[in-house]
């Protein structure tokens, strides 16, 4: 009856120090690892347990030594069922004592713990233990303990399997040892998302066509990998085709792209850059910032007048006058794009059309503070020194100084 209540007292404490620290996880029955083996007389042998599911962080063992006839009174996983995670089993030494087999016989044996076959067949062979991540030298008949990624080196090195050595330390009869191994997968890390795993996600975003026209495409290559982790394993992401992969970035990137305001940031940025290429005289390039701003349907008034300006600049006066005319649809009253207008008729030979607009706006300001006339000197100078000249311009400046 006490034993009852020592028990009962144990989980208690096991389910109260876990209150504020569970894991997100379980214990994976399916791949628990249980073998009852029989070792002769001073031999040696070794077992691999079975393979650890994607996202184990943890495992929990139990040796237990059995005299002859000896069954087991409860099998380890249905123990680890009372205990939600296990920094349960490292409070203290409850949870350590309270997966300790309830039995065990006389014999003793001495083992260790290899992270490779290669160590582990060594071992069998010379039964030296110095390449072992965990040796248990002095013979016990029963132990239980718990391997964490954080703490030991034998789930750092091979998180895949282990591999146990026993050597029996009686040298008559054989012994009749019983292993049992229960992994602890982390939830989230059993998805498959290693480190490299997500890397390999943000270096694919950052060459895609959106991030490139980002300054700053941290956050969103950051969003889609979220998606992608959310709706798959890596596997199965791995195992899409092509296709199918790339029209999930499509598909993600499109919805990232409004959800975290990003659009907005790109084509400011596009702009920018668009004005400070013109400054450097890279007007080609420039034109080309404009250009992606127009062709994703996000342009103003104002990038059709910045591209036909510098379409301008470039002696490209019939497509300076396309754009002009697009932006004229969106903002008839940008008096801007007026006056690049009528100097984009001028330049192409066409005074009839730019005199009509020079005549009709030169009371008026381009800008809360800059008059039409002034404005069209400082422009009619701007062209000089880029090498446009016309025989034109005279004529103009006499006709708004009437």
């Amino acid at each position: 009856m006490q034993n009852k209540y020592f028990i009962f007292f144990i989980l208690f404490l096991i389910s109260t120090s876990t209150v504020f620290s569970q894991k997100d996880g379980y214990w994976d029955k399916a791949r628990a690892t249980t073998e009852e083996i029989t070792v002769s007389a001073r031999d040696r042998i070794i077992i691999k347990t079975q393979d650890f599911p994607i996202g184990t962080t943890e495992v929990v063992y139990r040796i237990t030594l059995l005299d002859k006839n000896q069954q087991m009174a409860g099998s380890l996983v249905s123990v680890l069922k009372a205990i939600p995670d296990p920094t349960g089993i490292s409070q203290g030494s409850a949870g350590a004592v309270f997966i300790l087999s309830k039995i065990s016989g006389d014999d003793k044996c001495k083992y260790a713990v290899f992270s490779s076959a290669g160590l582990a067949t060594k071992y069998k062979t010379d039964g030296k233990t110095d390449d072992a991540c965990l040796v248990q030298d002095t013979p016990v008949s029963k132990d239980a303990k718990r391997l964490s990624a954080e703490k030991s080196g034998c789930m750092k090195l091979n998180p895949g399997n282990l591999w146990f050595g026993f050597e029996s330390k009686n040298w008559i009869m054989n012994q009749k040892i019983i292993l049992e191994v229960v992994p602890w997968v982390d939830s989230k890390l059993s998805r498959g998302w290693t480190t490299g795993n997500k890397k390999q996600i943000i270096d694919q975003c950052k060459t895609s066509n959106l991030a490139q026209k980002m300054t700053n495409s941290d956050d969103f290559c950051v969003c889609i990998l979220d998606k992608i982790q959310a709706k798959y394993k890596f596997n199965e992401f791995q195992k899409l085709l092509p296709m199918e992969r790339s029209k999930a970035f499509k598909d993600f990137g499109t919805s990232c792209f409004g959800e975290t305001s990003l659009s907005k940031g790109v084509y400011e940025d596009l702009r920018k850059q668009a004005a400070l290429l013109l400054k450097q005289g890279k007007k080609g390039e420039a034109i080309a910032k404009l250009a992606t701003i127009i062709n994703d349907g996000k342009a103003t008034a104002l990038d059709y007048n910045a591209i036909g300006n510098n379409y301008l600049l470039t002696k490209q006066y019939g497509k300076a006058i396309k754009f002009l005319r697009e932006g004229e649809k969106l903002d008839d009253s940008e008096l801007l794009i007026k006056l690049n207008l009528a100097h984009a008729y001028l330049l192409n030979n066409n005074y009839s059309s730019a005199k009509a607009i020079y005549k009709e706006y030169q009371s008026q300001n381009v800008t809360d503070s800059l008059g039409w006339n002034e404005r069209v000197r400082q422009d009619f100078a701007a062209f000089k020194k880029a090498g446009i000249i016309s025989n034109d311009f005279e004529r103009v400046l006499k006709l708004i100084d009437k």
